[in-house]
């Protein structure tokens, strides 16, 4: 007969406090996203800092392993995965051929500047030489598609942005984190091997083993297994639910065959995800399933509230570079000038983004996330193995200050929707409220938005603005007269 008691032990206080989260946040989940608009991966990181042990010590991830780093290195690998997966997926018919221009500038110079600008940031701010800025810098240069998806899905995306600005953004957001690679390789190979020696072994290495080789098995994965599941679904050979789940097991497959092979495993997800979506037929299947959105939020939630978790505050209490005023300018900095700037200056040569206020969401909102954690891990991992002697303290450093920069953007771009909204409203009381006093009689003009709340315009399906006012009462007739 067994005994009365209670365990108070990690692994069985951390699927209660995970589940209680998940569980309430799923019954109030209409008010938080479609009425406050508030972002589940800022609540979810919240709740992690809470549990964690800066704050009540319940959970501390830190202690599950020998090596700090391992858990949550895997973490953010198979995240990553699943969700360029579902990106790639969710992508129109033949998309990347038919956006290849608005793609190619994204990843190719905007996705440049981004890097160097953080890396002159990184630079000034800790005082560091500039390859070990770079280093640094291309964790932080890829857009985030686990916090682009939480931007670009829901009720206000759906109303205020455009199908096509999300389509671009969701693209890129899944693209760029697997060609982060070449980004911090060159940095790590030029700190390792010098000029010359560099460059060449940066360019076999990267670009054509990790990168390319990464592209080919995507194509041709994506593309057998399209074949394979269409003909299983007309043989009748597969039922409904394996039929959904076949691009989540595609793709934790596919880590596993990367990482055996040593290429880029994020970037062949993302291609296999478009090759196997290439004709549209297992979108449009699946498209009313809302298997892959689930999934998404599901990932997202989980992360965030371990990241929330596993912060290292302790590292920002040291006398030395990771002085809290470095982190707090440098989050600064690269929020304002890592993409905004760049972004709103060639927006005319991305096909896909149409006026400067499409131009103004996408440069804010690159977001910065599970991508960054990655590659900062990721770093340190080549560091240890090769004890790069001009790495200086990068392998010491680079997981804070990361960290630091995914924490101010989770949090600046989770309230930047409510703060807008807030504002909006408050200028529309004030401005009713003054046409009031200045025409009572008249009742106000008053402009509407697509979403139907009042804010000033509203904007058609080319973004043009449309002002639509609301016409005046008529004055009411006298009563006819009394007969006896």
């Amino acid at each position: 007969m067994g005994e009365i008691g209670i365990l108070s032990g990690q692994p069985q206080v951390v699927p209660a406090l995970a589940g209680g989260f998940l569980s309430v946040l799923g019954l109030c989940s209409l008010i938080a996203k479609e009425r406050l608009y508030l972002s589940e991966t800022l609540l979810a990181m919240v709740y992690g800092i809470i549990i964690g042990p800066r704050v009540l010590g319940w959970v501390d991830p830190g202690t599950w392993s020998s090596d700090p780093f391992q858990l949550t290195h895997e973490f953010t690998r198979y995240a990553l995965a699943i969700e360029v997966m579902i990106a790639g997926v969710l992508l129109p018919k033949k998309y990347v051929a038919r956006e290849w221009v608005s793609l190619a500038t994204l990843l190719m110079p905007i996705m440049s500047a981004m890097w160097l600008v953080s890396a002159v940031v990184i630079k000034v701010v800790f005082q560091l030489p500039l390859l070990q800025a770079l280093a640094i810098a291309a964790c932080v240069a890829p857009t985030d598609p686990v916090l682009a998806n939480a931007i670009l899905k829901g009720v206000f995306a759906e109303t205020h942005v455009p199908v096509r600005l999300r389509d671009i953004l969701t693209a890129e957001s899944g693209a760029n984190d697997g060609l982060g690679y070449p980004f911090l390789f060159f940095a790590l190979y030029l700190m390792r091997l010098g000029g010359g020696k560099g460059i060449g072994t940066w360019f076999y290495a990267t670009w054509v083993y990790q990168v390319m080789l990464s592209i080919v098995i995507g194509i041709v994965a994506g593309f057998v297994a399209r074949k394979a599941l269409r003909f299983a679904s007309t043989a009748g050979w597969v039922d409904r639910e394996s039929f959904l789940s076949t691009a989540i097991t595609l793709a934790i497959m596919l880590v596993g065959i990367c990482t055996i092979l040593g290429t880029d495993d994020i970037l062949c997800c993302f291609v296999a995800g478009n090759s196997f979506t290439w004709d549209d037929w297992f979108r449009v299947e699946t498209k009313d399933t809302s298997l892959q959105e689930t999934v998404s939020g599901l990932i997202s939630t989980a992360f965030f509230m371990y990241f929330g978790a596993v912060i290292p505050w302790a590292a920002y209490t040291r006398a030395d570079m990771l002085d809290p005023w470095r982190m707090v300018v440098s989050v600064v900095l690269i929020m304002l000038l890592r993409r905004l700037p760049v972004v709103m200056a060639s927006y005319k040569l991305i096909p896909a983004v149409r006026t400067w206020r499409e131009a103004l969401f996408a440069g804010w909102f690159g977001p910065i996330g599970v991508s960054a954690i990655f590659y900062a891990i990721e770093t340190i991992h080549q560091l240890h193995k090769h004890e790069d002697s001009n790495a200086g303290r990068v392998a010491d450093i680079v997981y804070p200050i990361v960290s630091a920069i995914v924490f101010g953007s989770v949090l600046v771009h989770g309230v930047t929707i409510p703060l807008v909204l807030l504002g909006r409203r408050v200028k529309t009381t004030l401005t009713t409220s003054a046409s009031a006093m200045w025409n009572p009689s008249s009742g106000g003009t008053l402009f509407r938005t697509v979403s139907g709340r009042f804010t000033g315009k509203e904007t058609d399906a080319d973004n043009t603005d449309i002002v639509v006012t609301t016409p005046r009462a008529s004055p009411a007739l006298p009563p006819p007269p009394m007969h006896s």
